[in-house]
């Protein structure tokens, strides 16, 4: 039996064991009151059992243990235990909703306390005060507190009152003094040993870096904080919620969702304390309003809502209020109701300190201006656009687009383009923040009311140069620079390489096991790129310049395709002179685009040349309706010169040599302008290397490499089990020009997962990523290589366009499946004008006029797009 000197000894290490490992404090808890524990160690036990269960999610029976312990406490006769399990008890019951009961056991513990105890007592009460949104009454104890911790050293407390009180000045805006605080309690948790508390600093530490709009490190901190409570065995829910807040300022709306969906349904079957489980609904509710699904994220608010309600809490309500109010805007509704709703929730958020406010406002000035109250929309619209200079790039960002608006609606034109551009500003400030091509397209969807708001009044200006200036403004802007490798690079390329070998292992024999594991590899592979850190870039994003454009185009045309409200113009830049012209509906382009690429895959089968009957309009005939509904009259103004072609990505995946007028013709496809003159400026390799590579399973692949082979004898040939990633990467480096035959797979779901079937598996854009220069020319003999996903406001994802920032100057590729006879054909003549030294667009041009007769072999010379310079 334990002396009692050793078991005072051993319930004293209870209570600091409870926060750090909650598991091992039970088994403790247990083994010290199965001994014959005097009630004051019997009280600290059952304090440490109920603290365990609570970190846990066991709320009922944590308050049980707890008044199981205050019993035993009043039983001791000491005050100082008392209050302290009142503390406790007091803290449990405000996390369990309960915060008026709990508030009064704790304004009874702090009248029991003295010294340092005091202080201890005061963070619990400034935790329940937390969860009510009552900041500034939280701020004065947790000031009082940290005062006397400090003076009797008790750094686990002085931790914790700091921990509290960086995330109400994190609440309140102050990131610079929220981020100070953490820091220090970091340094205490980590100098005690506090394991689970020292997770919840590197998660807090996550959020002050996602105020500070800095996405990659606040994943980083997250994913860090994640894999400490999965240690000590907690399932944070917290965790969860801080996450889902990140991912949707990421753009990464569907993943968001899922990630409150999975901890809202851990929540149901294991239990949490009620003021959790409304954080998750208010969570999930802003989640699937990102998401698109706004009765969704009506119901969850209104679930989330009548929790805080219920629970007193004013700063959630009121903020699960503005989730609801925002679906039935997205859902449709406006009007004078609620315009006035919307206002009087503004209204108290300001109040609150709400950072949301500012949305709200933005909301209303909309409301208003749809329902003609110029003057409530001029004061609504005011109140949105005023944000602090030390705010995060979006939230800057959204206060320029209220700004804007208002000016616009005051006619104010100079001010409304003025506010345009400091918005985007703010956005290109956020977008290089990410190393990831994959957030940086995504965090362009954020500035395509600003941009629209300019292209409008281009048009209203019937201004083609400004039409252009700003329809570049905002597109293909994440191909401007390279993506970033991830600072674990070497683990990138191991878990790349264990991808390869599981898909591999798949496509020979599909297994369950394997298929999960493949998505296991991939969220991993995809986790570490978005995590990647972007940078500065000197002298900022950079900005088309029209006459350098001007110069360069020379004697070729330039035609870019802009979508505003719907419709579809054509800005030609021809002999120094741009001029637009309204083509149509872009929906009514779309779906001339799909009626083509139907057709070409119908033929890519060979049924064309099998003799099978021909269904619907020739090729000749859908080329000139696909020319008159993207083109219309700018097809006058091409002549017979070169063309560089410039659509939105919704068109991205365009036979451009279906078009009777562009089908003879060198034609380059770009995203932007800009894109076409950054590829122009580079200059080939010294060393003219050339690279051919033969992927498994192509008959016809393996004839039309080896007859390449012959016309490069010095050409390095990768083939029969040599076609390996790292091989085929160290080679394709830098080259000159490579070719690959390969299978090619276009991911829409993960775009960036599209890839090419070498010899060890599949070769992704991640892998292509990891090239330090791309191929300066690069032939894609594959089935949907030049193939891309759009996303953010005209962004394109894709095996292709990945390459364009790393160095591509030019690139073919197919936009529908081809067939492999067909094809080969046209690679040698392609080939033969590189030779002659044609350009890749002017080489392919030809080698697209020699293909006649065989509709198959048509159809496999009009499926191919020359992409780049």
């Amino acid at each position: 039996m334990p002396t009692a000197g050793g078991s005072a000894e051993a319930a004293e290490n209870l209570l600091p064991l409870a926060l750090s490992r909650p598991h091992d404090a039970i088994a403790s808890a247990r083994s010290l009151l199965a001994s014959d524990a005097r009630a004051v160690e019997a009280s600290i036990a059952h304090q440490a059992w109920g603290i365990g269960l609570r970190q846990l999610g066991d709320v009922t029976s944590a308050v049980r243990e707890l008044r199981t312990a205050l019993r035993l406490a009043e039983q001791s006769g000491r005050s100082e235990r008392e209050a302290d399990v009142l503390a406790t008890l007091g803290a449990t019951l405000g996390r369990a909703g309960r915060s008026r009961e709990g508030l009064a056991r704790l304004d009874r513990a702090v009248e029991l306390s003295r010294g340092a105890l005091t202080g201890r007592v005061l963070v619990r009460r400034a935790d329940v005060l937390l969860v009510l949104g009552r900041h500034r009454e939280a701020l004065d104890d947790l000031r009082l507190a940290i005062a006397r911790l400090r003076r009797s050293g008790d750094q686990v407390w002085e931790a914790r009152s700091r921990n509290y009180r960086g995330f109400i000045q994190l609440a309140l805006g102050g990131t610079k003094r929220a981020d100070a605080d953490f820091a220090v309690a970091e340094k205490l948790y980590a100098a005690t040993g506090q394991e689970f508390e020292y997770a919840e600093a590197r998660q807090n530490r996550g959020l002050v870096a996602y105020s500070r709009g800095d996405l990659p490190s606040a994943l980083r901190y997250l994913d860090e904080a994640g894999r400490r409570f999965a240690t000590v065995g907690v399932a944070w829910p917290d965790l969860a919620i801080d996450r889902c807040g990140v991912l949707l300022a990421a753009g990464l709306s569907a993943e968001a969702l899922a990630e409150m969906d999975q901890a809202i349904a851990q929540m149901q079957a294991e239990g949490g304390t009620a003021t959790k489980r409304g954080e998750l609904w208010f969570a999930a509710a802003t989640a699937a309003l990102a998401a698109g699904d706004p009765e969704a994220a009506r119901e969850r608010a209104d679930r989330a809502r009548r929790l805080f309600s219920a629970q007193h809490r004013e700063w959630w309500s009121v903020r699960s209020s503005m989730v609801q109010l925002e679906s039935r805007y997205q859902s449709g509704e406006r009007g004078e109701r609620l315009l006035r709703r919307v206002g009087a929730v503004a209204r108290r958020l300001d109040a609150l300190g709400a950072s949301e406010a500012s949305a709200a406002h933005l909301l209303a000035g909309r409301l208003a201006l749809a329902d003609g109250r110029s003057r409530t929309a001029d004061r609504e619209l005011e109140l949105a656009g005023k944000h602090s200079k030390d705010a995060p790039p979006i939230a800057r960002s959204a206060g320029w687009l209220g700004k804007a608006l208002r000016a616009e609606a005051r006619s104010d034109v100079r001010g409304m383009l003025a506010a345009c551009g400091r918005g985007l500003d703010a956005l290109d400030e956020h977008r290089l923040t990410m190393g990831a091509t994959e957030l940086r397209a995504l965090a362009t969807g954020q500035g395509a009311e600003l941009a629209e708001l300019a292209l409008r009044d281009a048009l209203r200006r019937d201004d083609p140069r400004r039409l252009l200036v700003w329809g570049e403004r905002w597109r293909a802007t994440a191909l401007g620079v390279p993506p970033v490798r991830p600072s674990d690079d070497e683990q990138l390329g191991a878990d790349l390489a264990a991808l390869r070998d599981v898909v591999r292992r798949l496509d020979a024999s599909p297994d369950p096991s394997l298929d999960k594991e493949r998505r296991r590899l991939e969220k991993a592979v995809r986790d570490q790129a978005l995590r990647a850190q972007g940078g500065a870039l000197p002298g900022g994003a950079a900005r088309l310049d029209v006459d350098a454009l001007v110069e360069a185009l020379g004697e070729t045309v330039l035609v870019e395709l802009i979508e505003v409200d719907g419709m579809l113009h054509a800005v030609v830049v021809r002999d120094g002179r741009i001029s637009r012209h309204e083509v149509g509906p872009l929906t009514a382009a779309a779906v001339e685009v799909e009626r083509s690429r139907f057709r070409l895959r119908w033929l890519a089968h060979g049924r064309g040349a099998r003799g099978q009957a021909q269904r619907g309009p020739s090729l000749e005939v859908l080329g000139a309706r696909l020319g008159d509904a993207i083109l219309g009259a700018a097809q006058e103004q091409m002549g017979d010169r070169a063309v560089v072609m410039v659509p939105p990505s919704r068109l991205q995946a365009l036979p451009w040599g279906l078009v009777p007028a562009l089908a003879d013709r060198s034609v380059n496809v770009v995203p932007s302008a800009a894109t076409w003159l950054r590829a122009r400026r580079l200059r080939p390799p010294a060393d003219r290397r050339v690279v051919l590579v033969l992927g498994p399973g192509l008959s016809a692949g393996r004839a039309e490499v080896m007859r390449l082979a012959e016309k490069y004898p010095d050409a390095t040939v990768l083939a029969d089990g040599d076609a390996t990633a790292e091989k085929v990467l160290r080679e394709l480096d830098g080259a000159w020009i490579a070719h690959i035959a390969a299978h090619g797979t276009f991911r829409a779901d993960s775009p960036l997962f599209s890839s090419l079937r070498l010899d060890d598996g599949p070769l992704t854009v991640y892998d292509f990523e990891r090239l330090r220069r791309a191929p300066y020319r690069m032939v894609l003999s594959s089935c949907d290589s030049g193939l891309a996903k759009p996303v953010g406001a005209d962004e394109l994802l894709g095996l292709s366009s990945s390459l364009i920032p790393l160095g591509a100057a030019g690139i073919l590729a197919s936009v529908v499946p081809v067939n492999d006879p067909a094809t080969a054909p046209l690679m040698l003549a392609l080939h033969d004008n590189l030779q002659a030294g044609q350009s890749l667009a002017a080489a392919f041009a030809g080698a697209r006029a020699e293909a006649r007769g065989d509709p198959v072999t048509v159809a496999a010379a009009r499926s191919f797009v020359a992409l780049g310079a």
